[in-house]
């Protein structure tokens, strides 16, 4: 039985960040090449869409499909909605089976590839005492406590184990602080420097707005704050890779339930408790856009194009 990997991408208004994207799908086709087919799809704003890169390989005899979230943390895209779409797939295929894997999350390659990520960053820095310096981990951000804590989590062993004088979190999605307040808070203490790792994997309208915050407040501060590089498609995240699709094809690559807030009553998320896991990007789901670099905009190119043969 022929059997496929799918990358499960989340799709980005930024050009930048889908081709750093398709770049770590042409890498895992190499490396996988001699085991599975591999193809790719995303939940939005790009094509393909998942269906389109199932349908193609289903068209090439693979019946069985190991789907892996290209995606850091347990957030809703991981429970909600990428599982939402490959079941609603597997629906159309009675003798296809898609099994689904484990978003990377807290492993000791993502550890690693920090701890990389930040000494190359020093390396270009006047050597101070790291108890001098203050780390600042920025992860996404999401409305699901479990995600967010799996960030936190990274922080304190980097902390401890780096030997730093502090270190917070920040987000730049709708998590609490955004990176501008965790900056603010920073600033205070009164370190010498601050580093802030981004945890993610590619660039992206979200991280634009990480180096932007970063450079005003630079602009306006007299403390040191240096950004490192995105984690990218370094070695250490391939093993990681690795090690999600060696747990799906095994049947161990279960998701985090014992802290989920769709199972368990969890502080302040009381409410969400047995909610219908659905998929809730629906509305931009396929839908493409183009980058205007002169004024920065996103134009809706399905909705142009639609506007040129109305004549408006």
């Amino acid at each position: 039985m022929k059997e496929g990997v799918l990358l499960c991408g989340h799709g980005s208004r930024k050009t930048a960040g889908v081709e750093e994207f398709k770049k770590l799908v042409e890498i895992l086709k190499g490396r996988y090449k001699s085991n599975y087919e591999v193809d790719y799809g995303f939940l939005e704003f790009n094509h393909p869409l998942f269906e389109a890169a199932v349908e193609r390989m289903y068209n090439k005899g693979v019946r069985v499909i190991y789907a892996l979230p290209v995606i850091l943390f347990a957030g809703a895209h991981a429970k909600n909605d990428i599982p939402y779409e490959l079941n609603t797939i597997q629906s159309y295929y009675p003798d296809l089976q898609i099994k689904m894997g484990s978003p990377i999350g807290v492993n000791s390659f993502v550890l690693d590839l920090a701890k990389k990520r930040i000494e190359e960053t020093e390396a270009g820095l006047t050597a101070i005492d790291r108890r001098e310096t203050c780390l600042v981990v920025v992860g996404r951000g999401t409305t699901d406590p479990d995600a967010n804590s799996d960030v936190t989590k990274l922080m304190s062993m980097l902390w401890e184990g780096m030997g730093f004088g502090f270190a917070t979190t920040a987000y730049s999605g709708t998590a609490y602080p955004s990176v501008e307040q965790s900056l603010a808070l920073v600033e205070k203490l009164g370190f010498k420097r601050t580093i802030a790792i981004p945890f993610f994997f590619f660039s992206g309208v979200l991280l634009d707005r990480i180096h932007a915050t970063i450079e005003e407040k630079n602009r306006l501060s007299e403390q040191e704050i240096i950004c490192t590089a995105a984690f990218g498609t370094d070695e250490l995240m391939l093993k990681a890779f690795d090690s999600r699709l060696e747990e799906a094809v095994n049947g161990t690559g279960n998701m985090n339930c014992q802290l989920c807030k769709y199972r368990k009553q969890i502080i302040g998320f009381e409410e969400e408790v047995g909610k219908e896991q659905i998929g809730h990007h629906l509305n931009v789901k396929g839908v493409l856009f183009e980058e205007d670099e002169k004024v920065g905009e996103k134009k809706n190119t399905l909705g142009s194009q639609f506007k040129k043969l109305l004549g408006i």
